[in-house]
């Protein structure tokens, strides 16, 4: 049996870049990190007892005869690439919801494809589980995703990821005073928005209106260095949370999807009762709303935010991890 560990990530500054359609034309970059909620893929063989070879329990549970029968497409598509002789049981489990803008399908596929390995008796870098997902995801499944969810879910930690002309994808950890890690860290939350939706649908709205959003998102990646400069200085951090304030506005211009009226009135809430700023996670459309809030002013936007599930979270440095490994 093989359990392995994957983080799910919050994204900074520098989303919409790390679409292949825009980095392979003007390069981009995300400052990103992963917390420590997770996607957990255990995999065993199948005693050879039952009329399916597979088994794959996720939000509902799958037996199929046939690689071909599986419906679920991120597993149809890593097995027909990893055939196994044996049958296999697959389960998934995550900490957090799916489709809720924290990277949950890409640390999924990551996840699946490090236990599928270890299953093997191999065991393979972090650069090479970026980008098989990224391959599978863009290229085998088709979806409409990015390249920094692989990247941040195999890799971990607070990183400037770099996406360049040539499709290399380069992590830079980065690097800070415990103290002005821990103070960012002390003023970010997270708040269950309620809303589910299909990122890649999403996406897509971004994709098509790419070259038309071409001036936003050369600002955006512009903010990538402005964060950095401002965690490296000892001015106010608050000028962070100033900062995803703004970049959630060009954010919401990237596509008429990104928000709805309901979010809308949830991040309004959320200044109101003190926010410095904040974003949704991910696409856009629902999902996880991260606020950069002041420690002190956090009871009042708790409050303020009520009807919605408040979800603490620290920075995680593990990246995708076997946790437990007994082959047979």
């Amino acid at each position: 049996m093989i359990i392995c560990r994957t983080p799910f990530r919050v994204s900074f500054f520098g989303g919409g870049t790390d679409y292949p359609g825009w980095y392979r034309q003007h390069g981009g970059a995300v400052l990103s990190t992963t917390i420590d909620k997770y996607s957990y893929i255990t995999c065993r063989e199948l005693p050879p007892f039952f009329d399916h070879k597979y088994r794959i329990a996720y939000s509902r549970v799958e037996n199929a005869k046939t690689v071909d029968d599986i419906e679920h497409p991120a597993v149809r598509a890593v097995l027909r690439e990893h055939p196994f002789e044996h049958g296999l049981e697959i389960h998934n489990d995550a900490d957090l919801p799916a489709r809720s803008g924290l990277g949950s399908s890409s640390s999924f596929v990551v996840g699946l494809l490090n236990a599928l390995y270890a299953m093997r008796g191999q065991r393979v870098s972090c650069e090479e589980l970026a980008y098989e997902a990224i391959r599978i995801e863009q290229d085998v499944i088709n979806e409409n995703v990015g390249s920094q969810d692989q990247t941040a879910a195999a890799f971990g930690g607070f990183n400037l990821i770099r996406f360049h002309q040539d499709g290399n994808i380069q992590v830079e950890p980065v690097i800070l005073p415990k103290v002005r890690i821990e103070a960012l860290n002390n003023h970010l939350i997270l708040f269950f928005t309620g809303f589910s939706r299909i990122a890649s649908d999403i996406a897509k709205s971004k994709i098509d209106n790419l070259d038309k959003k071409a001036t936003e998102l050369h600002k955006m990646r512009a903010m990538v260095d402005e964060a950095l400069h401002i965690l490296s200085g000892s001015g106010d951090i608050r000028q962070f949370g100033e900062l995803l304030h703004e970049t959630w506005m060009y954010k919401r211009g990237l596509s008429n999807q990104v928000t709805t009226n309901e979010i809308d009135q949830i991040y309004e809430a959320a200044l109101h009762a003190g926010a410095t700023g904040g974003k949704l996670i991910g696409a856009g459309g629902g999902g996880f709303m991260m606020l950069f809030v002041a420690p002190e002013q956090q009871p009042a936007v708790r409050a303020a935010l009520s009807h919605l599930i408040c979800v603490p979270f620290r920075f995680d440095y593990t990246g995708s991890q076997i946790i437990y490994y007994r082959p047979e």
